[in-house]
């Protein structure tokens, strides 16, 4: 048995989760607390490939990076790079059919405690930086981390939009997925089995340690108080 779509999901799937982590707590923090005209419209335009398709957030993203398209044309001309059927493609897609969600869990944890603990620690003469890492990233820490796992396990099982940028290129972009779909497409139902339970089984894991992580912190602030 060939392990390359494990192997390459889990990579993208890494890849894409760490990106989205970044991304989607930079924006939390900047965007959900604090009030500026258009914030509505920008969350909204965020939470957007949440309700989309998988076929449209392709379709977009093939118009954007195909070899015509704005951003395409020009990894093309400047370094002669395409991103369309390739697994960075593939990373893309994850990202974006995956952020809502990580931006969505730490928005409400950043909005869950009190900012008043900020403003002392500034007003003692905390750094910005330091107030982050001491105070807001400890106290949303819990949300951050429900919001990376479903990232991930989102990320592992995108299809639509990554059959639409990244193809099926065998040992190149052939996730789990795509793997199931075209084994079911050729007839070959057990290798298609054997990829639903593998996926099935990662995705429970995923799920499995989050509710026993999330419990052993209740159990552990219940003791504290």
């Amino acid at each position: 048995m060939d392990f390359t779509p494990l192997f390459l999901s889990l990579k993208i799937a890494g890849i894409a989760s760490v990106i989205v982590l970044v991304l989607g707590v930079f924006l939390a923090r900047v965007v959900a607390r604090n009030q500026f005209s258009g914030k509505r419209i920008l969350e909204s335009c965020l939470m957007l490939p949440l309700v989309l398709p998988p076929t449209v957030v392709g379709f977009g993203l093939l118009f954007l990076f195909g070899r015509n398209g704005p951003i395409g044309s020009l990894l093309l001309s400047w370094f002669d790079f395409q991103i369309v059927f390739t697994w960075i493609g593939a990373v893309i897609a994850a990202v974006v059919v995956s952020f809502p969600l990580m931006y969505q869990s730490a928005a409400a944890s950043f909005q869950n405690y009190d900012p008043n603990l900020e403003n002392a620690a500034l007003t003692m003469g905390a750094s910005k930086w330091k107030v982050f890492w001491t105070i807001s990233f400890p106290l949303a820490r819990p949300g951050l981390i429900a919001g990376l796992v479903l990232t991930f396990a989102r990320a592992l099982g995108e299809f639509g939009a990554t059959l639409m940028i990244a193809g099926y290129i065998p040992n190149r972009t052939e996730t789990i997925p795509l793997t199931i779909y075209f084994a079911v497409e050729s007839g070959n139902m057990d290798a298609a089995v054997f990829w639903v339970l593998s996926i099935i089984a990662v995705g429970f894991c995923a799920i499995l340690w989050l509710n026993w992580w999330n419990g052993k912190n209740i159990l552990r602030f219940s003791t504290d108080k």
